[in-house]
């Protein structure tokens, strides 16, 4: 394989970013969460979280908060990590509605209040003092290279560096390769949360969390 180049994302890697944060929602399952939550059609997914990316509000899902595996400077896999005491859900709430205006109205579901809550209902809590790390994915012809891999050596050694002990990644129930790349990591399950809503919607029992000192 060709040299990989890791880097921080950059408000040009929005495209990629929308992908990203599309397919790590999807994983194993059915139907995504991002598909669920906004209730629209994949093109129309894409352009609400190529834009969230890039708000002037921090968040979660915003391209400062992301690593990238290049190669030929074609981003190719990439993942998030974060402080959720700073840039956790609150934060990403208030970038939303910037977000649909620009769209204006674009988005089929909107992020409908009650769904949306039912859905998130059943995202583990964050351990408190915890680095987060989020949305992962690689396309599909780099998979099976080491490059998730290397980007988590990344992103803890980002986490380790702004004062956290602890880190902690969630998924799906059943993701089975995703859990045994996390293993390989260090990580250990330390409960799950399972409701027959999101069964219903997502296509999972519910999410895993898992988590590993630094």
């Amino acid at each position: 394989m060709k040299q990989v180049r890791v880097r921080s994302a950059r408000a040009d890697d929005a495209n990629f970013l929308a992908w990203l944060l599309l397919t790590a929602g999807r994983a194993h399952v059915k139907r995504g969460i991002w598909e669920v939550l906004l209730d629209g059609p994949e093109d129309q997914c894409l352009s609400f979280l190529k834009r969230l990316a890039v708000t002037e509000i921090p968040h979660l899902f915003h391209y400062s908060c992301y690593l990238v595996a290049e190669i030929d400077d074609r981003p190719v896999a990439g993942l998030g990590g974060y402080n959720p005491t700073a840039l956790g859900y609150s934060e990403v709430q208030k970038a939303i509605p910037g977000v649909l205006k620009a769209l204006g109205g674009q988005v089929a579901g909107q992020l409908m209040p009650g769904e949306s809550k039912r859905i998130l209902q059943c995202v583990p809590a964050d351990i408190e003092g915890a680095w987060i790390v989020d949305s992962v994915a690689t396309l599909p012809e780099f998979r099976r290279k080491g490059l998730v891999n290397r980007l988590l050596e990344e992103i803890l050694k980002k986490g380790r560096r702004q004062g956290f002990r602890l880190s902690q990644i969630n998924l799906y129930i059943g993701n089975t390769p995703a859990l045994r790349a996390y293993e390989k990591q260090g990580f250990r399950i330390l409960d799950e949360k399972r409701d027959p809503y999101f069964e219903t919607q997502i296509g999972s029992p519910g999410m895993v969390r898992l988590w590993r000192r630094l």
